[in-house]
């Protein structure tokens, strides 16, 4: 069976101020973590040995380019020797401005990395000290001219509107900045507050407020109409892309299909179970690669939460989802389970049914929270 692979790397320089991601600075810790990392790759690997091959491979953060060069080789050929990659594998890595050296460029071109994934936020330098970012657009740009540099052109920029002081303007500035470049794929979201983070706890103590929905909705109805205009095809709801570079591990992800998660806190989806790691530092690394130990949560998947899920992660996607699909692996029509929820948003004109697709119009996507949140159900299914 093809699956996803995800690989979490901890470290970062710093925390950004919105961020809640399982991350922090550790630096002195970063060799025994690749060497506990490794031996969880390497019992997975036995594991999937003639069973599961790897269809799409995204090592995120935290901040991957963090490590050493020489740490971030020795990973990713223990990744090449413990699993059996596709010959057209989608291999992401995750990046900060002003982390990559060209030796982790040569790191990446060497193992066959072929994607790489930048975080922006924004194009003007005040805002990114305001959010916390340690890099500066200039690093940013440098950034992705020494990957291009080395041949690796599928590179994908993550921006952000809705933030503190950021203006309608800036927001365009920005836009225009990052397509200029060239880049085939771009993440656009829309900040939001979480507890635990310093922007969370600014919130809390009333020195931080929210952006208006009306500001931020002009914010997103404008990149919808502007990355249009310049040839990006929308087929998420905070992704764009030029023909050819959909994520692939992304939709691994919203099409519900298996998944590993392998390192601190990852998350794996296999085999009609849910499971996680440890989000003790201590406790994974004393685990030296034993799942048996690093595992501390399982899940089984009802149909129930199967149904939920193949609804509103499936319809995050521009194309929607396919009720024959529904039915194959439900053995349900898609009717019988949500009829009363899809009639009414078809009646409001939020959601459309176009053969075997059912997907949400331009305004059904603004409020699409509201959307996914009908389809859970109060009820088990036999």
């Amino acid at each position: 069976m093809k699956i996803g692979l995800y690989v979490h790397i901890p470290f970062c320089h710093s925390k950004c101020y919105y961020c809640d991601f399982l991350s922090f600075p550790k630096r002195e810790k970063e060799e025994e973590y690749i060497t506990a990392l490794i031996a969880e790759i390497a019992n997975y690997g036995k594991d999937f040995a003639g069973v599961h091959t790897i269809k799409s491979l995204f090592i995120g953060g935290g901040t991957p380019t963090v490590l050493s060069p020489f740490l971030l080789d020795k990973l990713c050929e223990a990744l090449r020797k413990h699993f059996i990659l596709e010959e057209d594998v989608e291999w992401t890595i995750e990046a900060n401005p002003g982390t990559i050296l060209e030796e982790h460029a040569h790191v990446f071109k060497k193992h066959g990395v072929n994607r790489v994934s930048l975080g922006l936020q924004a194009a003007q330098n005040n805002l990114l000290k305001s959010i916390g970012r340690i890099h500066t657009y200039e690093e940013w740009e440098q950034s992705i001219e020494r990957l291009k540099k080395v041949g690796i052109t599928n590179l994908n920029t993550d921006i952000m509107f809705s933030l503190p002081d950021q203006t309608l303007e800036n927001w365009k500035e920005t836009l225009q900045k990052v397509v200029n470049l060239g880049l085939p794929h771009l993440s656009a979201y829309s900040l939001i507050i979480e507890d635990g983070t310093v922007f969370g706890d600014r919130y809390e103590q009333g020195t931080l407020k929210e952006v208006e929905e009306e500001l931020d909705r002009s914010f997103y109805e404008y990149v919808k109409g502007y990355l249009k205009e310049k040839g990006y095809h929308q087929y998420e709801l905070s992704n764009w892309s030029k023909a050819g570079y959909e994520c692939e591990h992304n939709k691994v992800y919203w099409n519900c299909e298996p998944y590993l998660g392998i390192g601190l806190g990852a998350h794996s989806y296999m085999m009609h179970e849910r499971f996680s790691n440890t989000t003790d530092f201590k406790d994974y690394l004393a685990a030296q690669g034993d799942t048996n130990k690093i595992i501390v949560a399982r899940e089984k998947i009802t149909k129930k939460m199967a149904m939920e899920e193949f609804m509103f992660l499936g319809l995050r996607l521009c194309v929607g989802i396919s009720t024959q699909e529904f039915q194959q692996r439900f053995k349900y029509s898609i009717f019988d389970i949500y009829g009363k929820q899809l009639d009414e948003w078809m009646k409001k004109a939020l959601l459309v049914h176009n053969n075997d697709r059912l997907y949400l119009t331009e305004q059904g996507k603004d409020i699409s929270n509201q959307i996914f949140a009908s389809f859970l159900l109060d009820e088990e299914v036999e």
